[in-house]
Order: structure tokens, then C-alpha cells, then sequence
């Protein structure tokens, strides 16, 4: 039997992607983006601040960096444990010495685990965006409306209570979301999200709530990823991200059109003693290229709105 004609109508159908969360367009047709003074490449580096829970559900699945082996996996818990401790104090240091300002990415259960630690977060220039309540809390298409929402809610509330700065940026754990969660975000006062990773530039999303930004946050240049998934040393991590600074400036002279450099740190994992000179090494090699702007996430985002048309 033919098909009936209804089979083919969808309603959401859309050039370049089925949704209307977001126009589909290509970088290079774009109106060219400057940056403040000139730059010709925007650096944003995100530190994780994470806390992952000892006891994890684990559900839908495994977070990244979570427990793997059966309760109590006091390995991998205590390492996760060193990075706020040890590790997270290496990479401030290093950030210093190359003068870059980095963002925090930071799970509001720091504020309860960690006090200490915020506070030493919470400086004047700092910008702290939200990470959801801790690293096992997936945002995810199973979780009812009324949980995620509590869940978004109470992760806000808890970190804007602690630090002085606005919270107005979002990055989910595992970069996990359900259809739901950029419209509780938008509803919950937030302006930017680092989740979707499927651009090189911010752009505007859709809610019922009004627009958020998205700031795509590299997972191909994220120190975990290239270590820990694609299982390549500390130094092959360094050469990716100096070699991804270098093309970034040399595309972004040849066209004319500003480009953002993202980088996610794990101090869990950067910040080991056999891990550091590697960290440092790159950030010398890009704080010594002209070209570059440092700044807080908050700050790229409003750099590029005031360039809309």
C-alpha cells in the first residue's frame, strides 16, 4: 500500500536542522565578529570545579570523570578529592604566570563541601557559573519537568547566595540536557549556556523564556577528552591546543572574522605534578601570541551581542 501523504508532513521542519531552537547558518557566511582591541581570537578558559558524589546513581549513565569501580571507589573519589586540594591551586598559578582569566565552572554542592575553597574563587573580576548541584546530577530526557526544574532552582540559589559576582552562565555535567533544560535556564535568569558544542562563535537559542546565548565550550580540545577518552598524553593535549591557537589566528587574519579559542581544565587532572609543565607550557605559548583576548565567559558573550545586527 502507498504511503499516506500525512506520513511525510512534519511539523517542525526546518532549513539545515528540524527544530526552531536556532537558525542553522554557516560560519563563514556570517557578518564578521571583532574582539576589544583589535584581537583577532577570543580565549575563554574554563575551569571545572567539580564535586563527585562517593555514593553516584549513575543514571542514565556513568558521569564523565565519575566512579567506575563498585562502592566505595575511594580511588577514583579521593582523586577527584585531590584536584580541589592540590591540583586546582597549580592551575591558578599557572593561569597567573601566562596573565589569562579563567571562568569557573562550579557544581553547587563546592558551596557546601567546599566553603573555603569558594571563597577563594570569589574574588573582584571572577566570573563562577553554575554546574548543576553536583557531578552525578544528569540533565536528561527521563527526568521529570518538576525535578529538573527543583534541581536548576536549588543549584542557583545555593551558589548565587555564596558568591558576589552575577551567576548568569549554565554548563551542564557531561554536557547532558533534557528538551527541558535551556527553558528552565532562560526561566531561572540565565544568559549563556556551554552545553551545545556544534560552533566556533556564540549564537542565539530560543526558549520560552526568552533567548539564551549559546558558547560553545570545546569537547575536542577538553583536557579529559584527549587524555582520558582518546588516551593521549599530556603533551599530545599541549600540542592540540597550540596548534588550534595557531590556526584560530591565522584563519581569523585570512578572513577577517574574530574566532573563539575554548578550553575546559580539569585541575583533578592538570593540575598532577607530571601534568602541570604541560598546562604551563601552553598557556605560555598562547599568552605569547598577539591577537589574543583573555576574558571571562560573561564577558565574550556581551562582546559579541553588542555586534548583532
Amino acid at each position: 500500500m502507498p504511503l499516506d501523504p500525512d506520513y511525510l508532513k512534519y511539523p517542525h521542519r526546518r532549513y539545515g536542522m528540524d527544530h526552531d531552537r536556532y537558525e542553522w547558518s554557516m560560519l563563514a557566511r556570517r557578518k564578521p565578529v571583532t574582539w576589544p582591541g583589535g584581537a583577532r581570537v577570543a580565549l575563554w578558559v574554563n575551569l571545572a570545579v567539580q564535586f563527585f558524589p562517593l555514593n553516584q546513581s549513575g543514571r542514565p549513565f556513568r558521569p564523565p570523570g565519575g566512579m567506575s569501580t563498585p562502592y566505595p571507589d575511594l580511588r577514583h573519589f579521593t582523586l577527584r578529592d585531590y584536584g580541589n586540594r592540590v591540583g586546582l591551586y597549580r592551575c591558578l598559578e599557572a593561569l597567573d604566570a601566562a596573565a589569562i582569566t579563567p571562568t569557573f565552572s562550579v557544581n553547587a554542592a563546592i558551596a557546601e563541601k567546599y566553603p573555603q575553597l569558594l571563597d577563594r574563587l570569589n574574588r573582584s573580576g571572577n566570573e563562577i557559573l553554575a554546574s548543576s548541584w553536583h557531578m552525578d546530577t544528569l540533565h536528561h530526557g527521563e527526568l521529570p519537568r518538576y525535578e529538573e526544574e527543583e534541581l536548576v532552582q536549588r543549584s542557583l540559589e545555593t551558589l548565587r547566595a555564596a558568591v558576589d559576582a552575577p551567576v548568569v552562565g549554565w554548563l551542564s555535567p557531561g554536557r547532558s540536557q533534557s528538551g527541558n533544560t535551556p527553558d528552565l535556564l532562560a526561566a531561572a535568569g540565565i544568559r549563556y549556556m556551554g552545553d551545545w558544542i556544534n560552533d566556533e562563535l556564540p549564537y542565539p537559542f530560543a526558549t520560552d523564556y526568552g533567548e539564551l546565548i549559546a558558547l560553545p565550550l570545546s569537547l575536542e580540545l577538553d583536557d579529559q577528552f584527549i587524555i582520558q577518552n582518546n588516551l593521549h598524553s599530556e603533551w599530545e593535549y599541549a600540542d592540540q591546543v597550540k596548534d588550534a591557537c595557531d590556526y584560530l589566528l591565522a584563519e581569523a587574519e585570512s578572513t577577517g572574522q574574530g574566532r573563539l579559542l575554548a578550553l575546559s581544565v580539569h585541575p583533578w587532572l592538570m593540575g598532577q605534578p607530571h601534568r602541570i609543565a604541560a598546562l604551563e607550557s601552553l598557556l605560555r605559548h598562547i599568552s605569547g601570541k598577539s591577537g589574543i583576548w583573555s576574558a571571562p565567559a560573561r564577558d565574550i558573550v556581551a562582546a559579541w551581542e553588542r555586534q548583532r545586527v
